[in-house]
């Protein structure tokens, strides 16, 4: 396919300013992002926006995750200039920003045709879970564990957990998060082995990420938020390895559908450690 051809098209580096634009464009074609959840992602990474006669029309955002790494999400075309290539043009142009690393980002079913052209392979899925939150067990730990809130103090051990799971380095972003969002930490004898974190997000709130050593840890630390938010809105994102659906079902949590994990090698993939597990996402677009 050939790029996008539009009368007086720009394509300039995304901005705060940009952020009314971009949250009308994902309104239209159903995101449920709140302006505050588009700025903490614009002010995290750096993107782009497709602009025609002075009106924002599409957009990308992308974070560069250590030396080698890197995740590509927000990408969004206004619904009046779809299936013309201003979404391949956006992707090739900030994938341009990106040279020599190893991008990750998460497809729905429309977009994978588009983003295999560009080099990216399937990885895996994920599932968007949503429902009110409910839990009134206490999942049982062993005698040195336990749970506890997380501190700014916590940055580092936070930090490396989140990269062991991931495979990727990116402090800046819990450093942003700890300072967003609401944490609990799974001690074992003084030192981290797991946490969740816990945020407004669209309609209510999120659960992720959440890193633990296995499934069972993970419930706990997902259940710790069920039990502190009874009755508000929650949304969970579960790799498919996660082996949660079949619990989050039994809580009455409904899927809203699934997405495929599609990664671009450009560089030598780094392993993410088998001990330490991510569970649930920060979010589909950061990972």
């Amino acid at each position: 396919m050939a790029e996008a051809s539009f009368d007086n098209l720009l394509l300039r580096d995304f901005t705060e300013a940009d952020i009314v634009a971009a949250r009308r464009i994902s309104a239209a074609v159903g995101w449920p992002h709140r302006h505050e959840d588009w700025l903490f992602a614009q002010r995290l990474g750096h993107g782009l926006v497709a602009e025609r006669d002075g009106a924002v029309i599409g957009t990308a955002l992308a974070w560069r995750y250590g030396d080698a790494a890197a995740s590509l999400g927000m990408v969004t075309v206004a619904p009046d200039h779809q299936r013309r290539g201003l979404g391949r043009l956006l992707m090739q142009r900030i994938l341009e920003t990106l040279s020599g690393r190893r991008v990750f980002l998460h497809a729905s079913a429309a977009g994978v045709p588009l983003y295999r052209a560009l080099g990216f392979r399937t990885a895996g899925a994920v599932r968007q879970y949503e429902g009110t939150a409910f839990w009134d067990g206490l999942a049982a730990l062993p005698p040195a564990e336990r749970l506890r809130p997380l501190s700014r103090s916590d940055l580092d051990a936070v930090t490396a957990l989140d990269a062991k799971a991931l495979g990727a380095p990116r402090q800046s972003i819990v450093a942003a998060l700890i300072d967003e969002a609401r944490g609990v930490v799974l001690d074992r004898g003084g030192d981290a082995i797991g946490f969740a974190m816990l945020r407004r997000f669209g309609r209510g709130h999120v659960i992720g990420p959440v890193v633990a050593p296995d499934a069972v840890r993970a419930r706990a630390l997902i259940g710790h938020w069920l039990g502190a938010q009874q009755g508000l809105f929650i949304r969970i994102d579960v790799p498919d390895h996660a082996g949660l659906n079949a619990w989050l079902e039994e809580l009455g949590f409904a899927s809203a559908g699934d997405v495929q994990v599609m990664i671009r090698e450009s560089a030598a993939p780094q392993a993410a450690c088998t001990e330490t597990r991510r569970f649930a996402l920060l979010s589909q677009a950061l990972g």
